[in-house]
């Protein structure tokens, strides 16, 4: 009987993985994408940037390594983390990144100053609430191509070749800008 529970368990869990990693599928962020949306949120030295369907773990990876940014990316595909894990020796900066297997939905963001997005519009405006509620006011997101809905309009739009980027902050708990 435990087998049998621990195998239903392992089989849920799979499912999860798939649908999940079916619902978002995994784009690179092209390299001058990357740099804009981290220059664009202004990271530096003193920011912790959260990447949510981190991939190869290219954005806190550069937020590291040319902002001096420590960072975390969030995945569900244990592939796409040892790929980062892998990409984060490579480039020297394993001391200042970590990725976490898990549902961007299910993870602490209380620690992020800045979270970047490449996600299908519906996944962004789904994350709205969670960002609004965990997210220190002042702390920036910066989402690649999709935007969070008519009725949150983007502080800042920016154009990188055929790409857009969008910049929010979120605001002070008294309604105030965060800026």
């Amino acid at each position: 009987m435990r087998r049998f529970i621990a195998v239903v368990a392992l089989v849920a869990s799979l499912v999860t993985v798939v649908t999940a990693v079916a619902q978002v599928p995994y784009v690179r962020t092209p390299e001058r994408v990357v740099v804009a949306m981290l220059r664009l949120a202004g990271v530096d030295e003193n920011d912790v940037v959260y990447d949510l369907g981190s991939g190869d773990g290219r954005i806190v990876i550069e937020a590291a390594r040319r902002f001096g940014a420590r960072g975390v990316g969030i995945d569900i595909d244990p592939e796409r983390i040892r790929e980062a894990n892998e990409n984060a020796r490579a480039a020297g900066v394993a001391d200042r990144v970590r990725f976490i297997q898990q549902d961007m939905f299910e993870a602490d963001l209380r620690e992020a100053t800045v979270v970047t997005l490449y996600l299908v519009p519906q996944f962004n405006q789904r994350l709205r609430p969670k960002l609004l509620r965990e997210l220190p006011p002042g702390a920036r997101i910066v989402s690649h191509q999709y935007d969070m809905g008519d009725d949150w309009p983007p502080l800042r739009k920016r154009r990188v070749g055929l790409r857009t980027i969008y910049l929010w902050v979120i605001p002070g708990r008294n309604g105030e800008n965060g800026e």
